[in-house]
Formats: structure tokens, C-alpha cells, sequence
């Protein structure tokens, strides 16, 4: 069975998206970036680009004006709205 990735996308208000992943891509100032299970540590800001969370069923993509995104030990947080 292949490793997958647990990721959480949350705002102050609420919970937006969590669940298990293959993998997540988006885009930083420094460019075009994915993460696969046993990423290294990573601490990110996105700003105004899509976060495509890639998944056997389908791909899910949202967008928000700023995201800090942080992952460790194959979980994915993202915090957006702040």
C-alpha cells in the first residue's frame, strides 16, 4: 500500500478540507512546487495561487488570497484567510 499524505486546509471560521492525499501542488514566489509522501519539513507562504490536492478520485484545487502552508511527518496543514 502507498504511503499517502494527511492534509488539513483550515480558516479562522472553519475546517475547509481534510482528508488523505497522494499528493499537493501549488505555487510560491520561488515557483512551481509539489509534495509527495516524506517530504522534508516546509513552511510556505501562497499568495493568489490554487492548492491542488491530488487524489486517486480526482483532483480537488482551492484558492485564497494568503495561505501559509506547513508540512511535517506527511501531514500537510494549510492555514488561509489570515
Amino acid at each position: 500500500m502507498q504511503e499517502k499524505l494527511f492534509i488539513s486546509i483550515t480558516s479562522p471560521e472553519k475546517i475547509v478540507w481534510e482528508g488523505e492525499a497522494d499528493a499537493l501542488s501549488s505555487e510560491n514566489s520561488q515557483g512551481p512546487f509539489d509534495i509527495l509522501p516524506g517530504h522534508a519539513n516546509f513552511v510556505t507562504i501562497i499568495e493568489k495561487k490554487p492548492v491542488i490536492i491530488r487524489r486517486e478520485d480526482g483532483d480537488k484545487e482551492f484558492q485564497f488570497a494568503t495561505a501559509i502552508l506547513y508540512v511535517s511527518s506527511n501531514t500537510i496543514t494549510v492555514y488561509t484567510n489570515i
